[in-house]
């Protein structure tokens, strides 16, 4: 099989919906590969913060995805040889990256990048624009939901537990406030794929939703809807 005829699942939505986790999760059980797009982003942004780089500076953040030495290891993510598996999941980082994404230039560089991950067996990408930009031919396209309260919850937990000192109600207006951006913005906007599923994770557990989207790939590659597709 060659690369460009590796299935993908992309499995898209905004933030705390569990796309990251879900999507690793499916990707462990099908044996596939595993792209965590946002990452991408998150260590522009983090290059941005630690360098004093303008966020409205589209050509040197551009230049700064380019230039990234970045290794995906099991479990951990380095920068020039630095893990910064932590520091890209801060609430500074977050926002810095869902600033850099607007940017046109720097969605360009990081897509040759993206689109490399897709190797044999298979794909599970996760991000905002898997199944719209990136791999639009995606045998199965998932958009992820939430309420946004119940995604403030998810991240309150994430970050008291690390010892992070939040608030539910400022978490509850950021991730509004990033999904605005995220819908409005010029480049990418956030958006399901038109022939994208919708699973709503509000009320569903990790595992549940993981269960949920193998079943809808195994039905996409049955041999009764005539094997993985590799068109939209």
């Amino acid at each position: 099989m060659s690369a460009s005829a590796a299935p993908v699942i992309a499995i898209d939505g905004p933030a705390a919906s569990g796309k990251g986790t879900i999507a690793a999760g499916v990707a462990a059980a099908l044996a596939f590969h595993y792209l965590d797009s946002g990452a991408l982003y998150r260590l522009v942004a983090l290059q941005s913060l630690e360098h004093a780089i303008d966020a409205a500076d589209e050509a040197a953040l551009a230049a700064t995805a380019a230039a990234l030495g970045v290794r995906f290891l099991s479990g951990r993510i380095e920068l020039d040889g630095r893990d910064v598996t932590g520091l890209i999941r801060g609430e500074a980082v977050s926002k810095a990256a869902s600033a850099v994404s607007v940017h046109a230039a720097v969605r360009a560089t990081l897509l040759a990048r993206q689109r490399a991950f897709r190797q044999p067996p298979g794909l599970v990408a996760d991000g905002r624009d898997m199944g719209t930009v990136v791999f639009p031919d995606a045998a199965l396209k998932v958009f992820l939901t939430a309420s946004a309260e119940e995604r403030a919850r998810r991240r309150y937990k994430q970050l008291i537990e690390k010892g992070i000192s939040v608030t539910l109600e400022g978490l509850l207006r950021d991730i509004r406030e990033r999904d605005a951006r995220d819908a409005s913005r010029p480049v990418a906007p956030l958006r399901p794929a038109a022939d994208a599923v919708a699973l709503d994770t509000t009320d569903l557990s990790i595992a549940a939703a993981t269960d949920a989207v193998l079943a809808l790939y195994a039905e996409r590659t049955s041999p009764e809807s005539g094997g993985a597709r590799t068109k939209a």
